[in-house]
């Protein structure tokens, strides 16, 4: 059995009115790539905070490593990685400049570290000589890993680490993070976007402060309880309103231009669902049975919460 890299029990976070975290629990194991997946506002900047010592909560405990989050601060800082959501580098230093002040604050050379870097590093040490507030995105973000990463750490903390970054640069991130999990790194990770949620050993769903759930991506996708449909039309508003009043729906959701309809029995007769909006006026009509995804399941946990904490 994994041993245990962080633990949370009961953390509470308010700011005056707002509270952030609301006794969360959870513990993620050594060498784990757990994935945090939720909206903006949903508490996952105040969570990472917490756990690199950064800030304070309220009440409940955290450990990382064995080390007492608050306590054991100095022990934390020096054996994690913090990529904060926002760019938080050096923008007049060059590549080469911030990538050495980081590892000198934490006492080590480039040198010394350079394997942990060099997939990465690679990538962007043509531009070397370039001040960091003249990268595109996907360079500030690989720059931004190499410089939480230089000083060895053992947990890493990404924080939104893909937001505002293309297609090609999050596919490319994903496949890194995947790399350094092969070097026994604990990696925590947080995300507003559902599809990467696949991409993690293990997932927590957080909304308002509260963890609705905590699985793998393949077990959460498999106790969606409800038969669903994917179900379009030319007027996807007037879809949308007509559909709530065709009887045995249990809960919809706009997906683009099309409708994710959940069924409360698995007998869908789809050409009565296309008879009822015909009559409504309704007009190119598509309906197709689909599996659910971790978002449809998101949504399905938003609107139906659980009674009690997983």
């Amino acid at each position: 059995m994994d041993p245990i890299s962080i633990s949370v029990n009961a953390l509470t976070k308010k700011y005056e009115n707002i509270i952030a975290l609301d006794t969360i629990s959870f513990e993620v194991k050594k060498g784990e790539l757990f994935g945090f997946i939720g909206p903006d506002g949903a508490g996952k900047t105040s969570l990472f905070r917490i756990l690199v010592s950064l800030l304070l909560p309220d009440s409940g405990s955290a450990m990382v490593e064995g080390y007492e989050v608050g306590k054991d601060f100095k022990k934390i800082r020096k054996i994690v990685g913090y990529m904060p959501g926002r760019f938080s580098l050096y923008m007049d230093l060059s590549v080469e400049e911030n990538l050495q002040f980081y590892a000198t604050i934490f006492g080590t050379t480039i040198r010394e570290n350079y394997h942990l870097i060099r997939d990465i590093y690679s990538q962007i040490e043509p531009f070397k000589t370039r001040k960091a507030g003249k990268l595109s995105g996907g360079m500030k973000q690989k720059l931004a890993l190499c410089c939480a990463l230089i000083h060895k750490p053992v947990v890493l903390f990404l924080d939104e680490p893909t937001t505002g970054v293309d297609a090609v640069s999050r596919k490319e991130f994903w496949e890194m993070l995947k790399r350094l999990k092969e070097m026994r790194i604990t990696i925590l990770v947080s995300t507003p976007y559902m599809d990467e949620a696949s991409l993690c050993d293990r997932v927590a769903l957080i909304q308002n402060g509260k963890i609705m759930e905590i699985s793998t991506p393949d077990e959460i996708v498999s106790g969606y309880p409800n038969r669903l449909l994917s179900v379009s039309s030319e007027d996807i508003y007037k879809l949308l309103s007509d559909l709530h009043q065709y009887p045995g729906v249990h809960s919809l959701h706009a997906f683009g231009q099309s409708a994710h309809v959940a069924f409360q029995h698995d007998e869908i007769i789809e050409s009565d669902l296309v008879s009822f909006l015909e009559k409504q006026g309704h007009r190119g009509i598509m309906t197709e049975r689909i599996v659910p995804n971790i978002e449809d399941c998101f949504m399905e946990l938003m609107t139906y919460p659980p009674s009690a904490p997983h």
